[in-house]
C-alpha cells in the first residue's frame, strides 16, 4: 500500500474522530454545565476510554479551543452568507440577526459553553478565540450599518458602533432568557419581535 494512502486515511480518521469529540461537547453543554464535563464524560459518551480522546486532543484545554473553533468557523460562514445573499444592507442585519438565533435555537450547548468560559478570571486562548469571532462579527455588524446608512436606511449620523454593540446585546438578552427558561423553542418568535424594536432604534433620528 502507498504510504501516502495510509497517512492520508490516518489523518482523516483522526479527523473525524476530532469532529466527534466536538459534536460531543457540544450536545453535553445543553444538558450538563459545561465547566462539569469532564474528558471521562466525553469519552463514556463515545464509548471511548479516556486515552483515546486523548490520543485525539492532548489537553481538556485543546479541546475546548476546538469547539470555539467549529462555532466560528460555522456561525461566521452561515452569517457571512445571509449577509451576502440579502438585497439591501438592512435586509442582511434582519438576516444575520435571524440566522444567529436559529444556530443557538439549534445548539444551545453553544452560549452555555462560552458563557462558562468567559466568566474565568484568567485570559485563556478559549478567551481570545472568543474574543477574535466577537470581533469578526462586529466587522460584519459595521459594514452592514454603513452600507445601510448610505443608502438611507437608518438615520443620518449613526452611532454605528452603539447600534453593533446593541444588536449583539440583544441576541445576548435572548438566549441568557433561553437558557433560564431551559429551551430554545421560543427563541426565533421572540428574536423577531426584538428584532422590530431594533429596526425603529436604528431608524429614528438621533
Amino acid at each position: 500500500m502507498n504510504p501516502s494512502t495510509t497517512s492520508t486515511r490516518t489523518r482523516l480518521s483522526t479527523e473525524t474522530r476530532q469532529a466527534e469529540i466536538v459534536d460531543t461537547v457540544l450536545n453535553l453543554s445543553d444538558s450538563v454545565g459545561p465547566g462539569a464535563i469532564t474528558t471521562v464524560d466525553i469519552a463514556r459518551n463515545l464509548g471511548l476510554t479516556q486515552g483515546a480522546v486523548f490520543k485525539h486532543f492532548p489537553t481538556k484545554d485543546a479541546i475546548w479551543l476546538a469547539v470555539i473553533g467549529w462555532v466560528e468557523s460555522h456561525l461566521l460562514s452561515a452569517l457571512d452568507a445571509v449577509a451576502a445573499a440579502a438585497p439591501t444592507p438592512l435586509a442582511g442585519l434582519q438576516a444575520v440577526f435571524m440566522k444567529h438565533a436559529r444556530f443557538v435555537a439549534k445548539h444551545p450547548g453553544v452560549p452555555r459553553l462560552i458563557f462558562n468560559e468567559l466568566q474565568k478570571p484568567k485570559d485563556t486562548p478559549v478567551k481570545r478565540r472568543a474574543r477574535g469571532m466577537q470581533e469578526s462579527y462586529r466587522k460584519l455588524l459595521m459594514r452592514l450599518l454603513t452600507e445601510a446608512e448610505k443608502h438611507g436606511e437608518v438615520a443620518a449620523g449613526l452611532d454605528r458602533e452603539g447600534a453593533a454593540t446593541l444588536f449583539i446585546g440583544a441576541l445576548q438578552g435572548l438566549m441568557f432568557q433561553a437558557m433560564l427558561a431551559g429551551s430554545t423553542a421560543k427563541m426565533e418568535a421572540e428574536a423577531r419581535r426584538v428584532f422590530a424594536l431594533y429596526l425603529n432604534a436604528v431608524r429614528e433620528s438621533s
